[in-house]
C-alpha cells in the first residue's frame, strides 16, 4: 500500500505505484484523498488500485482516514508513506499515528519525514523494518543537524542516525549512502545529475517497497533499489539525455536495469 498524493501532487502517487509494479510488487493500492480519486483513475496504469480516503480542507489525507487505513493494512505486506502528501496538521497527525501503531515493513519518504520532525521517538517504538529516504535538506530538518555538516560528513551522519533509531537510511544525493548503522554501508555509484528531477525520489520509494515485499531484508532492499534506480536513470539518459530526463523515463528503464543484473 502507498499512502500518497494531494490535490497538488497527485503525480507522486502514480510514479511511486508504477515503479513498485515495474520492480516486482505483485499488487499495489494507493490510498489517496477521495476528491482526487477520479483524476487518479483517469491517469493511472490499469494494474494500480485505489482506496479513496477522508481528506482535509486542503485535499490531503485526514486523520479521519486512520480507521479505514488500519483495516486495509491487515491484508498488506509493505507500506510506503509520504510521496506527494500535504503538510496539513491533520495529515501529519495521521502519519505519526500510522508509524506509531503499524508494525509492517515501511518506507518513509517526503512529507512523512517532515511529519516525524520533533517526534523521532516514534521511530524507536516501531517494531518492524523501517527505511527512511531523505535528501540532505530533509535529513537536516528531520534530525536537526546543520546541512553543511551533513554534506561534509555524509557517511558519519547517516550511520549515526541509522544506529540511533534502528532504521535503514538512504541518504540521497550524489553517490547515495545506504546504511543500517552497523557494519552494512553501501556507497552507490550509479545515477547521474539528470535524475535530480521532480518525481525521481517517488520512483525510488516505490522500488524500495517492491523489494521489501519480495522478501529482501531492509538493508538489501534499499541497496538494490538504489543501485537499480540509478542504473535505470543511466540507461534512460543515453536516450533522453540528462537534460531531458524525467522521472517516468526512469520507470520505463527499470526492466532493462533488472535484465542487466538478473
Amino acid at each position: 500500500m502507498i499512502l500518497a498524493g494531494s490535490s497538488r501532487f497527485s503525480g507522486a502517487a502514480l510514479l511511486c505505484a508504477e515503479s513498485a509494479l515495474r520492480s516486482g510488487a505483485g499488487a499495489v493500492t494507493i490510498g489517496i484523498p477521495e476528491s482526487i480519486n477520479s483524476a487518479i483513475i483517469k491517469n493511472k496504469i490499469k494494474e494500480v488500485m485505489t482506496l479513496p480516503l477522508p481528506e482535509t480542507s486542503t485535499q490531503g489525507l485526514s486523520l479521519k482516514a486512520f480507521f479505514k487505513i488500519k483495516q486495509f493494512l491487515k491484508n498488506i505486506d509493505v507500506l510506503i508513506i509520504g510521496p506527494g502528501l500535504d503538510n496539513h496538521k491533520s495529515t501529519y497527525a495521521l502519519i505519526r499515528k500510522i508509524v506509531k501503531t503499524t508494525d509492517l515493513p515501511m518506507v518513509i519518504d517526503a512529507d512523512a519525514l517532515n511529519a516525524l520532525s520533533h517526534y523521532l521517538g516514534i521511530l524507536k517504538q516501531h517494531k518492524g523494518k523501517v527505511i527512511l529516504t531523505p535528501h540532505a535538506k530533509e535529513m537536516s530538518r528531520l534530525f536537526q543537524v546543520k546541512i553543511d555538516f551533513i554534506k561534509k560528513n555524509r557517511k558519519l551522519v547517516a550511520k549515526k542516525y541509522a544506529k540511533d533509531y534502528n532504521i535503514v537510511l538512504i541518504l540521497k544525493g550524489y553517490a547515495s549512502i545506504i546504511t543500517d548503522g552497523g557494519k552494512n554501508i553501501y556507497l552507490n555509484k550509479t545515477g547521474n545529475p539528470g535524475m535530480a528531477t521532480a518525481g525521481s525520489g517517488d520512483v525510488l520509494s516505490g522500488m524500495v517497497g517492491a523489494f521489501l515485499a519480495q522478501g529482501l531484508d531492509a538493508f538489501n532492499a534499499a541497496k538494490y533499489a538504489t543501485y537499480l534506480h540509478g542504473l535505470a536513470g543511466d540507461i534512460a539518459a543515453k536516450d533522453k539525455t540528462q537534460i531531458g530526463l524525467i522521472a517516468s523515463d526512469i520507470i520505463k528503464r527499470i526492466p532493462d536495469a533488472v535484465k542487466r543484473h538478473s
